[in-house]
């Protein structure tokens, strides 16, 4: 899938989409390094020393289990995104399974919000980093100085930014250091904080009550929502996971497992700290109580004293658990890079994003520009935020939760809507792949509507508030959060306008309805990549023909974007022309390869002679079948360019059959040269032209044309219904390329409906074929028609007899139009001409050009065929 031109790997083209093939590094993680991302990106530690005094202050004593309820959404969610990535691996996650659901524009807001989440929190994550590490040392006057903790939270956030540049596996190393001093420190800590509750308690302390764990105490439905917002953002990091998923071990499956372990071991630490936390500080609002205002940004520093005591090994211990939340916010740093970084380097593959965001790093193989430009916007961010209040710096850390619940929510209905048609197939994908990730994404905007408009939008809420213009003072968190949002609205169409343009292109060149026709019956399917996001060139087409033939086509364009939208358009133009010349399969392919060569050329020519054009998107070459149907013999003419297959099915048995067709190579490549063969086709026989993309989500050729012979072979089904039924089992979720399939129910025509005549090469056989002519359009109520048709005949017979001699036919047949035949044993065609005023021949075609609507000459292996054609009143066909 990608939106523009392809994406660069140093001057290379990067390989494509899906694990592994964009040029990241493959294998580097295992499950437990899978799990330690997204532990360590939740930065457990200090996401708890930032948010646990806000849930207290909202929720008083039922902060647990408002924790704890958090987890529910999350769970659902990350079923969505198990589900997703078992059949996409795609470090683009969210944008990516988004665009492939929804199209261009709801993926491109799913990645921006999480771009807006994860740059938001970087800067939030820099500062904690900065106050702390001078904390550490005993420093606490600098961690007050502004200036100090901005300097040196871009120390922090350069090094981060230098250790995921310099390589996937040296980051995953460095997080299961920190992550496992951090989770130790944790236990620690609340074993700590129980133990002296029921044995050495402050005057703070309670002990646990199950009221604690009962929902229904929570004060109010918004004191709720806030602080499972709140709760959101402490779980929010697991994903990371999916993010690294193309550098990880079997893509497709350790990911989700990592996910939902993380998620869960979330869920016990969470529950185990908030417990014990409130069990030894209790909810007052003064002190190390743990609804102190003061204390809200960072409850774990000042009960890291109280715990564990100021002197001797208390003192360490304490100086430990600052140093937790020190390595906790830098893991949860270097975690939040990472997934960043890919996120943008996905969006550049598939051209949502400039190009130059999805080089990757020959050495290293981690982004280039997407890792250093993302470290570069959050250093960016850090240093505005920072210079302008650290009350907008507060606010920012709130505003975080509307991005991921708006995120979450979208790749919870992505994930519903993208295995829609699949849910009724077992119970499982009923509930995993409906039921829970369509719940996960509804708690999610829900959370995210009411928290935007009537929680965050109180400017009693937070530390800031903004006067809007019609609207008025409304809090400064809503105007954060919605506010980064919406930039994301108004940069859509420009990151949108070259799949939009491209994908417009190449449905105005693809037939609106297959035309109607009295030799085959006609239905088709056309599925562009990622419904909708991806544009490719895939094309198809039913072609009238001559003496009621009818040309068939279906080719596919090997590349995306601009470039193969409008070769696909030049090609079957070409087609369609190179058809109506009457020309064989091979003929109209190899003229079509020199069409294509000649295009190939003048796209890749640059400004001056001798130039090429930098960075062209690539089209890498062109496979096409072209058959001819003629409804009297019944027979078929066939010629392939490239690996296309065709099914027919014969009707009296229903079995399904894949001629072998003579190779041809792809046009744009050298090969042998184009060859046709001939089938025999019975009536009522079904024959299915489609590209290779309709097989894709099988395990391997061989089985998806194995699932398309058992959905042919239903003889009672119309073509529309095979055409949906093919589209619905082969194709059941990703499309990764453009399908395309074509089918059609062939028919001979009814004696009643022709009339053939041999005529001997005589002169005076002109006459009784006249008569004869004449007589049949009088049987079909064609008197009107009698004239000039017994003078094109006339001409003809006289100009085959004058000038080749040999056996004559003649056919008359009556379809939509009237239309007459003369094949000789010749191989010269008549000259149109117009004759001068003395010549005393040369003026018979010209006549039969003056009197009929179309006529022309087609070659056959015996001679040629001259054809005519005379338009029929409505009321006249047959």
């Amino acid at each position: 899938m990608r939106h523009f031109d392809g994406a660069l790997l140093d001057g290379r083209p990067a390989p494509g989409t899906g694990a592994g093939r964009k040029g990241l590094k493959n294998d580097a993680l295992g499950t437990f390094s899978s799990v330690a991302m997204g532990l360590a990106s939740t930065g457990p530690a200090y996401s708890l020393a930032a948010t646990l005094g806000v849930i207290v202050v909202g929720v008083g004593l039922q902060a647990p289990i408002v924790t704890m309820l958090a987890f529910i959404p999350m769970l659902l969610v990350a079923c969505a995104f198990r589900e997703l990535n078992a059949t996409n691996a795609d470090c683009g996650t969210t944008f990516t399974w988004a665009t492939r659901a929804f199209g261009p524009r709801t993926g491109w807001m799913g990645g921006w919000g999480l771009i807006v989440a994860n740059i938001i929190v970087m800067a939030n994550l820099a500062a904690i980093a900065a106050a702390y590490g001078f904390r550490l040392v005993g420093l606490d006057g600098l961690a007050d100085s502004r200036l100090l903790t901005t300097l040196a939270g871009i120390v922090w956030i350069a090094v981060l930014t230098a250790v995921c540049y310099i390589g996937i596996e040296v980051s995953a190393a460095v997080q299961r250091w920190l992550l496992c001093l951090e989770v130790v420190m944790l236990i620690l800590f609340a074993v700590a904080a129980l133990v002296r509750v029921y044995t050495d308690p402050p005057a703070t302390a309670i002990h646990v009550s199950a009221s604690w764990f009962n929902p229904f105490e929570v004060p109010s439905i918004r004191a709720l929502t806030a602080g499972v917002l709140a709760g959101v953002f402490i779980y929010w990091g697991w994903d990371t996971s999916f993010a690294v998923n193309e550098e990880t071990v079997d893509s497709a499956r350790i990911p989700g497992r990592a996910a939902v372990m993380s998620t869960v071991l979330l869920l016990i630490m969470y529950g185990l700290v908030s417990t014990s936390a409130q069990a030894f500080a209790g909810v007052g609002t003064s002190g190390i109580g743990l609804g102190n205002t003061h204390n809200s940004d960072d409850v774990l520093s000042g009960l890291g004293a109280a715990v564990f005591g100021s002197h001797g090994t208390g003192l360490l211990l304490s100086r430990l658990l600052i140093l937790m939340v020190l390595t906790s916010a830098l893991a949860s740093a270097e975690t939040t890079i990472l997934p960043l970084a890919r996120i943008v380097f996905s969006m550049a593959v598939h051209k949502a994003l400039p190009s130059r965001l999805a080089r990757v790093h020959r050495r290293f193989l981690t982004p280039t520009w997407g890792t250093l430009g993302m470290g570069a916007a959050s250093l960016v961010l850090f240093v505005l935020l920072a210079s302008v209040s650290r009350n907008v710096l507060a606010d920012s850390i709130d505003s975080v939760g509307l991005a991921i619940a708006f995120q979450y929510g979208v790749t919870g209905f992505a994930c519903l809507w993208h295995y829609r048609k699949v849910l009724t197939r077992s119970a499982r994908d009923l509930v995993f792949k409906g039921v829970l990730p369509g719940l996960g994404g509804l708690m999610m905007i829900s959370l995210f509507l009411y928290a935007a408009f009537v929680v965050y939008a109180d400017p009693r809420y937070g530390t800031t508030a903004v006067d809007l213009p019609l609207i008025g003072r409304t809090g400064g968190v809503t105007v954060l959060g919605l506010g980064a949002l919406l930039i994301g609205l108004l940069l859509m169409p420009m990151a949108t306008r070259g799949h939009s343009v491209a994908l417009k292109l190449q449905r105005s060149m693809l037939p609106r309805r297959l035309p109607r026709h009295a030799a085959v019956d006609s239905a088709s399917r056309y599925l562009p990549a990622d419904s909708g996001s991806g544009v490719g060139g895939d094309w198809y087409d039913v072609i009238p023909l001559s003496g009621t033939r009818v040309g068939l086509v279906v080719g596919d364009v090997l590349g995306h974007g601009l470039r193969a939208a409008a070769t696909m358009g030049r090609l079957r133009t070409g087609v369609r022309v190179l058809a109506r010349l009457d020309l064989s399969p091979d003929e109209v392919l190899s003229r079509l390869a020199d069409l294509f060569e000649e295009t190939a050329h003048e796209g890749a020519a640059g400004p001056g002679p001798g130039h090429l054009r930098p960075h062209a998107d690539p089209v890498l070459g062109v496979s096409c079948l072209y058959a001819v149907y003629e409804p009297f013999s019944g027979k078929c003419s066939i010629a392939r360019a490239g690996e296309q297959v065709l099914a027919v099915v014969q009707p009296p048995t229903g079995v399904v059959d894949y001629p072998e067709l003579p190779v041809g190579p792809p046009l744009g490549t050298a090969g042998p040269p184009y060859q046709s063969t001939e089938l025999d086709l019975v009536p009522g026989s079904l024959v299915a032209l489609f590209t290779e993309g309709l097989l894709q989500s099988a395990d391997d050729r061989d089985a998806g044309l194995a699932q398309l012979s058992r959905l042919l072979a239903d003889r009672e089904a119309s073509l529309e219904a095979l055409c949906d039924r093919a589209v619905t089992t082969l194709l059941p979720g990703v499309v990764d390329v453009d399908a395309t399939l074509l089918m059609v129910r062939t028919r001979l025509f009814d004696r009643n409906q022709y009339a053939e005549w041999a005529v001997v090469p005589d002169p005076a056989a002109v006459a009784t074929v006249r008569t004869a002519v004449s007589k049949q359009l009088g049987d079909w109520g064609l008197d009107d028609l009698a004239f000039t048709t017994e003078l094109i005949v006339s001409e003809l017979v006289t100009n085959a007899i004058r000038y080749v001699g040999g056996p004559i036919q003649v056919r008359l047949i009556r379809d939509r139009a009237l239309i007459c035949e003369v094949s000789d044993t010749g191989h010269t065609s008549p000259n149109l001409r117009h004759a001068a005023s003395d010549d005393e021949g040369g003026r018979g075609l010209f006549i039969i050009a003056q009197m009929t609507h179309h006529w022309g000459t087609r070659y056959t292996r015996t001679g040629k065929t001259i054809w005519t054609e005379q338009d029929l009143q409505p009321d006249s066909g047959p």
